[in-house]
């Protein structure tokens, strides 16, 4: 499981329509006959993109369209809206939802690319416009959804619904829209409808200041050392690459170690010296709370106490209990009984891998007791004790062009037959970035691939995918994905050498990308990947398989320089040690999901003063405070839980991945990687997006419910 993977698509949805219009009063205000409901004809987004799939121009956008593209798309988007309220015809399925279907396009247009850019690739003039825009377009959501007239006629349709003789999809669509419009605040009152419009509009905005203060405390935290000698262990080229880093901030002769947003650090796993572990795992885990203009702790506090009242306003005991009634979960309840049940037998596991660190770092007479820092580094020396191997023996191995050409891409042809063909003339906003055609089995044109591998500081931590166009057949929209990384780029003629973990990285964003390639549905509201958040990580989890299957496997695990394939006995020590280190990995993670639970299971006047003091009380209680293993993101740092959409999902990943470890035994029992199980897997499931209920359309695809076994031996929780 890549519990760093955050998945953006759903946010970007969002923003085609939730997100699409100014607050009531700046819509009252007589806007400039210019700008009123017209772009200029030069603004890029004036118009649908020209480019195969509407592929976005990036060469002809620039930073000031943005925001008069935001401007005039929500006012075009309420005048659309404000025509669908006001219509004197009797209200319809057709001049009702699929008229709000269709409204918004421009808006869509912009919103889509900025938020994708704005996580890619973005800058001072971004930042700024995210900051001014955020609030405006929770307004603007609610200058639809808090619409008397509009909701009135959702509501005489969705009590009419079973008279209206719709077909499957069209009903889940009536269905989700009167569901949306009461979680909106549709039955308020106006003077409570005022409340939530204000506390959407803060919210809005504290998520922005959340996500670029991360980013920037990220940069303003990395390790600066003063000598080659504190980065032993590294290569020579991560090293040099370092040096490079170092350079470009002005700091000539020194070397800076950029932090990934996990609070755990690749380096640490190569890193000889303790002091400089030390060093970087203590940066890591301050972001956030260490003073200064990017401390988060004040942001963490006002938005779990926003966040809560919203819930009470709505009906709702917290935050959670109004975020999970919409998941696959349901309940606060059903999700705290998952990860209580886990949270022994994972801690149980890793305080055995510690017990076998301690003995390593004893025989070596090391002279310490095993810390945070140190459990990547000596992890590596246990792996090597038990099956003869370390992942400095799988890099050479593991060449990312070969990694995506002839593993990511192989699978997905054994499997659904699509082929690939990179494509240099389309534009792009970073030079790095590839651009694929993707190919059906019978030939025809299926998708556009974006891939986006390289870190740089401008760029949002972990990894995701997105789309920039989402397949809809109302629309005639067919899919632009897109999949971002964060590997660090190599110094120039260096090739790029993966680690194991991001090898899986790579399998599990592109069974996103899947995902939303695959998407064969008819409403925008649907397509795509746009499902529950605890569903959504299903497909992409289920695509990590690939990685070490071994007729996969062995056709990119080839050496870079002599093309060799990875030695059999290596790949069987590949194979048997895939269980290995779960206890780290389930603690970690379960640490992180319990303390995003506790912070959105509050009321609001509950909310701590004492930020870090409340994290450490809530890892206690749930029995999760094993200092060698700190949460995969501390509160300060937590993007997904405060930023980025996953407020009360963290837990999304595991509770996807009991679905994902059946689904991997069913394939498993109808032999493997073969078509007939893809095609079985895209019609059943993955076409389908978001157009029918999440569970149904996993009984459909394995025709019982998901049985949670499995799961358990694959993390190793049984008989614990």
């Amino acid at each position: 499981m890549k519990q760093s993977h955050s998945f953006i698509v759903a946010a970007s949805i969002a923003l085609a329509f939730a997100a699409t219009a100014t607050s009531a009063a700046a819509l009252a205000a007589p806007a400039p006959a210019a700008t009123a409901t017209v772009l200029d004809a030069s603004n890029p987004f004036a118009r649908a993109s020209t480019l195969p799939f509407h592929y976005p121009a990036f060469d002809k956008i620039k930073d000031e369209h943005f925001k008069p593209a935001f401007e005039v798309g929500m006012r075009v988007h309420l005048l659309e809206v404000e025509a669908i309220a006001n219509n004197r015809n009797a209200p319809s399925f057709d001049n009702t939802i699929v008229a709000m279907e269709r409204a918004g396009q421009l808006l869509a247009r912009v919103s889509t690319t900025f938020a994708n850019l704005q996580s890619a690739n973005t800058n001072d003039n971004l930042d700024a416009i995210d900051r001014e825009m955020s609030p405006k377009l929770a307004a603007h959501a609610d200058a639809i959804y808090l619409n008397d007239k509009l909701w009135k006629r959702v509501k005489t349709l969705y009590d009419r619904r079973d008279a209206l003789k719709l077909d499957a999809e069209s009903k889940h669509l009536l269905e989700r829209y009167h569901r949306d419009f009461v979680r909106a605040g549709a039955k308020l009152s106006n003077a409570n409808k005022e409340k939530l419009k204000a506390y959407n509009g803060e919210i809005a905005s504290l998520q922005s200041s959340f996500a670029q203060n991360v980013l920037k405390e990220a940069n303003a935290s990395a390790l600066v050392v003063d000598t080659r000698a504190e980065l032993a262990g590294l290569s020579d080229a991560e090293i040099d690459a370092a040096a490079l880093e170092a350079k470009k901030r002005g700091l000539d002769g020194k070397f800076v170690i950029a932090l990934a947003n996990t609070t755990g650090q690749p380096p640490l796993s190569s890193l000889t010296n303790r002091a400089t572990r030390e060093r970087l795992m203590a940066a890591s885990q301050a972001r956030g709370s260490r003073g200064g203009e990017f401390d988060s702790r004040a942001l963490v506090q006002r938005l779990a106490k926003l966040r809560a009242e919203k819930a009470t306003l709505l009906g709702y005991p917290n935050y959670a209990a109004y975020s999970l009634e919409v998941e696959t979960a349901k309940t606060p309840e059903a999700v705290n009984k998952l990860l209580g049940e886990l949270a022994l037998p994972a801690v149980n596991n890793a305080k055995k891998e510690a017990a076998e660190i301690q003995a390593v770092i004893d025989a070596e007479k090391g002279g310490f007791q095993v810390a945070a820092q140190d459990w990547a580094f000596y992890t590596d020396k246990v792996r090597q004790a038990k099956y003869a191997f370390d992942e400095s023996q799988l890099k050479p191995y593991f060449e990312l062009n070969n990694v995506v050409q002839n593993g990511v891409f192989f699978a997905a042809n054994k499997e659904f037959g699509i082929s690939f063909k990179e494509r240099k003339d389309l534009p792009v906003y970073d030079p790095d970035v590839r651009v694929f055609d993707v190919f059906d089995a019978d030939g025809k044109p299926l998708a556009i691939f974006i891939m986006d591998y390289y870190a740089r500081p401008n760029k949002q931590g972990g990894a995701w995918m997105n789309e920039y166009v989402t397949q809809s057949a109302l629309l005639g929209n067919r899919p632009v994905v897109a999949n971002h990384l964060n590997i660090p780029k190599p110094a120039a003629g260096q090739p790029t050498l993966l680690t194991y973990d991001e090898v899986r990285t790579a399998f599990h964003e592109f069974g996103h990308a899947l995902h939303g390639m695959f998407s064969n549905v008819k409403y925008p509201t649907f397509g795509g990947a746009n499902t529950p958040r605890d569903f959504v990580e299903y497909p992409s989890q289920v695509n990590e398989m690939w990685a070490t299957w071994p007729e996969v496997l062995a056709n990119y695990a080839k050496h870079y320089q002599t093309g060799e394939p990875m030695p059999q006995a290596l790949l069987d020590k590949v194979q048997a040690s895939k269980k290995f280190n779960m206890g780290y990995i389930t603690t970690e993670y379960l640490a992180a999901s319990l303390l995003d639970q506790r912070w959105h299971q509050l009321a609001p006047n509950q909310i701590p003063s004492d930020v870090t003091g409340f994290e450490a009380a809530a890892l206690k209680d749930a029995g999760v405070d094993f200092a060698p293993v700190p949460p995969r993101y501390r509160t300060t740092y937590f993007s997904h839980s405060f930023s980025l959409g996953y407020s009360a999902g963290y837990y999304a990943y595991l509770w996807s991945e009991k679905l994902d470890a059946d689904t991997v035994e069913w394939f498993k029992e109808n032999g493997g990687l073969l078509r007939k199980n893809g095609d079985h897997f895209r019609q059943t499931l993955l076409s389908r997006g978001g157009s029918a209920d999440a569970m149904d359309l996993f009984r459909n695809f394995r025709g019982r419910d998901a049985q949670i076994q499995p799961l358990l031996e694959r993390r190793g929780l049984t008989g614990n």
